[in-house]
């Protein structure tokens, strides 16, 4: 896995117009040649950034400053955003690498439980739906 290449792909999707229209035509080549210029990355990751995936993609380390930006590139919304990364640290387990492994970031539910709150009643039925 190399979170290093996959949050510089994001990177430079999120500043770069050329790489966001190449990216819109067609993802799987934009990722391609990402890749034939010597970027290393595994075939789970190039298909999260494809799919989008961004529970997966939160799950394997990204940033989510960088990550952000991607879910409003795809049209997601806030909420929906911060659900799909809930879901991820839920079907994938806790953040594998990066600066939410180092803090022993184990998502929402888990902080908020050890606070004694109660998870949101939207997150908690957009879950039970997702199932």
């Amino acid at each position: 896995m190399s979170l290093y290449y996959t949050q510089k792909f994001l990177y430079e999707l999120n500043r770069n117009e050329q790489a966001q229209a190449a990216y819109a035509a067609d993802r799987q080549k934009a990722i391609a040649e990402f890749v034939s210029q010597g970027a290393e990355l595994s075939a789970q990751e190039a298909g999260a950034l494809s799919e989008p995936n961004i529970g997966l993609l939160f799950h394997l380390g990204v940033n989510g400053q960088i990550l952000m930006h991607f879910a409003a590139l795809h049209q997601i919304d806030w909420q929906d955003y911060l659900e799909r990364m809930r879901l991820g640290i839920e079907a994938h387990g806790p953040v594998r690498e990066g600066v939410y492994a180092v803090t022993g970031y184990e998502g929402t539910a888990a902080h908020s439980e050890r606070l004694g709150q109660a998870a949101s009643p939207a997150a908690a039925t957009t879950r039970k739906g997702a199932g």
